[in-house]
């Protein structure tokens, strides 16, 4: 299933794809890593290794952009984790992601620029 245009899914309405996208983060499932209210910069890729932090359409709710760790590769696909186990919804709940459902790889965090830890 190809996911609706969007700016966060890097495919713009005319159907081109943009190289980079960028990403908020809401909640606090990647916290102390990443924590909500964060903006970063999404290199789109399917081209993914383990510990890298990506984004990707939660499997069951294709319409969520999910970011989480990758941890390991299953028959195909990517278990991915929440760096907060505690509160994180991730392929514990949902199983592995289709790498057809993967945005790509976080590079930056651009806002806030400083951040107090």
């Amino acid at each position: 299933m190809k996911p609706s245009p969007d700016p966060a899914s890097g495919i713009r309405k005319d159907g081109q794809v943009w190289a980079i996208t960028s990403v908020a983060v809401a909640g606090n499932s990647m916290e102390p890593t990443l924590k909500s209210g964060d903006w970063w910069l999404v290199r789109k890729t399917q081209k993914i290794k383990p510990g890298q932090i990506v984004a990707f359409w939660e499997p069951n709710r294709i319409d969520l952009l999910a970011v989480k760790r990758v941890d390991h590769q299953v028959a195909g696909s990517w278990w991915m984790l929440g760096d907060n186990p505690h509160t994180s919804v991730d392929s514990r709940s949902f199983g592995p992601v289709e790498p057809r459902h993967i945005v790509g790889r976080l590079l930056f965090r651009f806002r806030p620029m400083f951040r107090k830890s």
